[in-house]
């Protein structure tokens, strides 16, 4: 199995994103004088191609091997980044993210089915192949929280071609194979329809809870008067708890089960936000609120994507990946950057973060009420 290279893949994925959450926002102020409306508009927007690329994706390029579409997604995903650098008003931003985004997006699900095809019955060791792109993720931060400060936040939209261009070069090495598309495993979906229903509709909740996060945190810091440097230590803490988790994800999914994992992942939103909007002063809520990283985002997504892989299986793999990727970090982000925008502008941000952790909540209850353990406990396989 190539681990250095699938590795490899996850860390310049993530670590591109790890220019655009923190950073992007601020790059499309100051650079752009973009207003928090537009802003949220604008990331509302990437995150809306994440709901379509993917499953389109899939379709246009179905005689393809995953192999084949991640290296034709990559490729045209730095090409048409490059019109970022020409892009001058609204709309041509707009047109410009919506391109590259649709690129960037449709090869993430690919990377997934790669993944889990080479590890097959060993899924477990998913996490720390996938704990590659949280280090990717802490590196550019690290790097662009004092490259920022040194050289501008011009360097934003140079590091994330840069990051794109090495994903493109890492597929090529990625060696091609013979994917599996039969369906070995037989899985009741009939019985089980509507917890595989309300699993994505809890993911879609536990994203959009998500909104205010991704496209705000890093202004919201700064009106609060913390330096550049403090808020890439900030995102740097947060993915660092997330590593850890991955780390552990194995004994944890075996020992709690997927239904609790989730049931604590979403509780946790639900206390990170309120923590968040309600007391932004305080370095050391701050802290414990990105410490909580680790399970809103860490451990929700490894058992989601676990969960997923068991749901779609042989010729269903890359559409069950790119659906549960459309439905959550797709639409479930770009509903999110639209809200936490118009709350933001309307009611500040405390309305905002607590509109978050309500979201959160209702996907608590959801997970409550649908997922039971006898109708989900055979996927607590790992």
């Amino acid at each position: 199995m190539p681990y250095l290279r699938l590795a490899a893949l996850y860390f310049c994925y993530f670590a591109a994103l790890g220019a655009v959450f923190p950073f992007w926002g601020l790059y499309l102020k100051q650079k752009h004088g973009v207003s928090p409306l537009d802003i949220g508009e604008l990331m509302a927007i990437l995150m809306a191609t994440k709901t379509v690329a993917p499953n389109l994706w899939t379709a246009f390029t179905s005689n393809y091997d995953p192999i084949t579409q991640v290296r034709i997604a990559a490729f045209l995903n730095w090409i048409s980044f490059l019109g970022i650098f020409w892009a001058q008003n609204f709309w041509q931003l707009a047109l410009v993210i919506g391109l590259f985004g649709c690129f960037w997006h449709a090869v993430l699900p690919q990377i997934e089915v790669i993944t889990l095809s080479y590890l097959q019955d060993q899924a477990n060791n998913y996490s720390l192949i996938r704990l590659w792109g949280s280090i990717g993720f802490i590196v550019t931060v690290m790097v662009l929280s004092q490259a920022s400060v040194n050289y501008g936040l011009q360097i934003v939209p140079i590091t994330i071609l840069t990051l794109y261009v090495g994903l493109w070069i890492v597929s090529l090495s990625i060696p091609k194979r013979q994917f599996n598309t039969s369906d070995a495993v037989e899985i009741k979906l009939n019985d089980n329809i509507l917890a595989r229903n309300m699993l994505l509709v809890i993911c879609f909740l536990m994203q959009v809870s998500h909104g205010a996060y991704y496209a705000f945190y890093s202004i919201y810091l700064e009106q609060y008067h913390y330096t550049n440097s403090i808020i890439g230590i900030f995102w740097i803490l947060g993915v660092s708890a997330e590593i850890g988790i991955f780390l552990s994800m194995g004994r944890i999914m075996k020992y709690y089960g997927a239904r609790n994992v989730v049931l604590i992942s979403l509780g946790a939103a639900v206390l990170r936000w309120l923590l968040i909007g309600l007391l932004p002063e305080y370095f050391g809520i701050l802290v414990m609120a990105q410490v909580l990283h680790a399970l809103t985002f860490g451990a929700f997504h490894a058992a989601a994507i676990h969960l997923v892989h068991r749901y779609f299986v042989g010729t269903e793999q890359s559409f069950g990946q790119a659906l549960y990727s459309g439905v959550s970090f797709g639409a479930g982000g770009a509903v999110g950057s639209l809200i936490s925008g118009n709350l933001w502008v309307t009611y500040g941000a405390t309305i905002t973060f607590i509109a978050a952790a309500s979201i959160a909540w209702a996907g608590m209850l959801l997970a409550w009420w649908y997922l039971e353990s006898d109708k989900i406990k055979y996927y607590n396989y790992i």
